[in-house]
């Protein structure tokens, strides 16, 4: 089987109802990104951050995987499929991906905040104050925050670097570093790239645009990819 690597971004589960991260604005749900996604912001106002990402957590148990996380997940038939997302929530997952990067972490699990190693799942919806890890200190969401390192990313640079076939789906290509994992795939593989605002993406060979919504591009994708390469 060949290996078909997918980076996803917040378009793809924009389609299911999940608020994307960011707008022009630089709010989130009406918060400053940075009261809310930051250790700084953490260290103000824990109780703020906590309220906003259970929030989050309570709205995604709400929504549906759409037709794109279940195409990628239909690929796993005929590819050896990795999904690295930009994404937190679990729609690949519930849509039956098997292999699954979370590169800025998983909005249904906790972490200690005096341990980062100590990580878990989170019952229902909501993190309190209070809630405290086996060590004894306050759990915090399970989230890369700006200006924390992105723990994922060495193993997705590796992966990215073995794919047989790489595909961007509903990303801005802005964030790094996610965006540069592209950069990475080799050179004479095929690649798409697939959303409704295709982004400026330099010095990059073997490029098939699709420009549609993610489970509109995706479907397209898979059918090409399926007919050309699946064995």
């Amino acid at each position: 089987m060949k290996k078909l690597v997918v980076l996803t971004g917040a378009g793809i589960s924009a389609e299911s109802g999940i608020s994307t991260f960011r707008d022009s604005g630089g709010l989130w749900e009406g918060h400053d990104i940075m009261e809310v996604a930051s250790p700084d912001g953490w260290r103000k106002n824990k109780e703020l951050v906590l309220d906003f990402y259970n929030k989050r957590r309570k709205q995604a148990l709400t929504v549906m995987p759409n037709e794109g996380h279940k195409e990628l997940a239909s690929l796993e038939k005929y590819f050896e499929v990795t999904i690295i997302t930009q994404n937190v929530d679990n729609l690949h997952e519930r849509a039956g991906s098997k292999n699954v990067i979370h590169l800025h972490g998983e909005l249904f699990k906790s972490q200690s905040t005096l341990d980062p190693s100590l990580i878990y799942d989170v019952n229902g919806w909501e993190i309190k104050l209070g809630d405290k890890c086996e060590k004894g200190s306050q759990l915090r969401p399970f989230i890369v925050w700006f200006g924390e390192l992105v723990p994922k990313i060495e193993p997705a640079i590796e992966i990215a670097k073995e794919a047989d076939i790489f595909a961007v789906i509903g990303t801005s290509l802005l964030v790094y570093p996610a965006a540069g994992l592209i950069q990475y795939a080799p050179s004479h593989i095929p690649k798409y790239i697939i959303d409704v605002n295709i982004p400026q993406i330099a010095h990059v060979k073997n490029l098939r645009k699709i420009e549609a919504p993610a489970s509109i591009g995706t479907k397209e994708m898979a059918q090409e990819l399926i007919e050309k390469y699946a064995k």
